[in-house]
């Protein structure tokens, strides 16, 4: 089901009961909505760390060749009669696919974390940290995360961080004209409601940040990448292709 909501609903009713309150779905389902938000159209999917296995995927296990694809990942889960339930790019990477930054792959750290800052949305500090624990996950800034070194099952750096505890990155601009088809990953302050959201149409930092700000209230929220940012979920009949993705984020539930 695909609802469009507008923002003056939302401020009417409560955007969070409105958009993800009740829902009659199985547990192992991911709710995508789209979500209207100052005359822009964003899918946003909502996921509970406690209750769905959120995992961050990059090559297979067995042959260490890169996946991909959502449906390279689609394909390795069905081994384990699993299957996948949603994905989303995860984080940027260089020309090989090999992440820009810190990449941890089921407790396994593949490459460091970056702290300097740079050239590209990658170095505009501050950057960040998506971070998958056991029952939780969190958006955590760079240098905090060096500093409180927490354990993470999956992690992948991605960056500029779009909002730092609830206020939006200093460097955004609400007029600039940079616009792309962004994605990103805003997390609750308890690490249960973790929320993905793709633009449908070019939006620039400003706007895609105050979604997460304004809209879905997360006082954390993580740029994961942009012009390369694609869905998969299904519910939307949404399968989105192209050419060889770097880290790829998913749900992974039992086969019906």
């Amino acid at each position: 089901m695909c609802a469009v909501i507008s923002m003056s609903s939302i401020l009417r009713v409560g955007f969070l009961a409105l958009l993800f309150g009740v829902s009659g779905r199985m547990a192992h389902a991911v709710d995508c909505r789209t979500v209207a938000f100052e005359a822009q159209n964003f899918v946003v999917c909502k996921v509970d760390a406690t209750q769905q296995d959120l995992r961050i995927f990059h090559s297979d296990p067995e042959t260490q060749r890169l996946l991909g694809s959502f449906g390279n990942v689609s394909d390795l889960v069905e081994k384990d009669d699993r299957a996948l339930v949603f994905a989303m790019n995860a984080g940027m990477y260089h020309s090989n696919r090999q992440p820009v930054g810190l990449f941890i792959e089921d407790g396994e750290t593949k490459t460091p974390v970056v702290t300097s800052d740079g050239p590209g949305n990658f170095g505009l500090l501050p950057n960040g940290v998506f971070c998958i624990r056991s029952g939780r996950a969190d958006v955590i800034e760079t240098r905090t995360f060096v500093r409180e070194k927490p354990e993470c099952r999956f992690a992948s750096q991605s960056g500029p961080m779009l909002v730092i505890d609830g206020h939006l990155h200093p460097r955004f601009l609400e007029k600039s004209d940079s616009l792309y088809i962004r994605n990103g990953v805003g997390t609750s302050e308890d690490g249960r409601s973790v929320y993905f959201a793709i633009s449908e149409t070019p939006v620039n930092f400003h706007t895609f940040g105050r979604l997460y700000r304004d809209v879905l209230k997360t006082p954390q929220a993580l740029y994961l990448d942009g012009n390369i940012s694609r869905l998969f979920a299904p519910d939307l009949d949404r399968r989105d292709g192209g050419f060889p993705m770097g880290p790829i984020v998913g749900v992974v539930s039992d086969r019906d």
